[in-house]
């Protein structure tokens, strides 16, 4: 009588772990690309947010200078959403009586390289400092 063995082989076993390492060397470079996507689209979002507190100031003080980005217990025209906060720096990086430019700077371990930092004008102009286009990264 033969006795029968359950269980897997040493083969059948590396060949499993072979096949999960192929997966997470494919998964996981794409799962890293929709992290940065995400949080690529907070940023823009903070940004178009700003952008309309910096014409409401406008509005009221038919000037963009003395606008401030900030939360309590220093309040300025646009609190920035934690959520983008944690992963760029919003600033007023340049604000005239009759211009501005905004810009979402990574911080940080998150990098962008395809996008770097994003910048926004009072004319709706938008920007970007990486590797990709303007038309890929807004």
């Amino acid at each position: 009588m033969k006795k029968s063995t359950k269980g897997f082989t040493l083969i059948e076993l590396m060949i499993t772990v072979a096949i999960i390492g192929i997966l997470a060397g494919i998964a996981y470079p794409s799962y890293q690309d929709s992290v940065r996507k995400s949080r690529r689209a907070d940023a823009k979002a903070a940004l178009m947010g700003l952008s309309n507190a910096m014409e409401r100031h406008f509005t009221e003080t038919n000037s963009y200078i003395g606008a401030a980005v900030g939360c309590s217990p220093n309040p300025g025209i646009y609190c920035v959403p934690p959520q983008t906060a944690n992963f760029y720096n919003i600033t007023i990086n340049a604000a005239t009586a009759a211009t501005f430019t905004i810009q979402a700077a990574p911080t940080g371990t998150h990098t962008d390289p395809r996008c770097g930092t994003l910048s926004l004008t009072h004319t709706g102009v938008r920007g970007e400092t990486g590797t990709g286009t303007v038309a890929e990264c807004w």
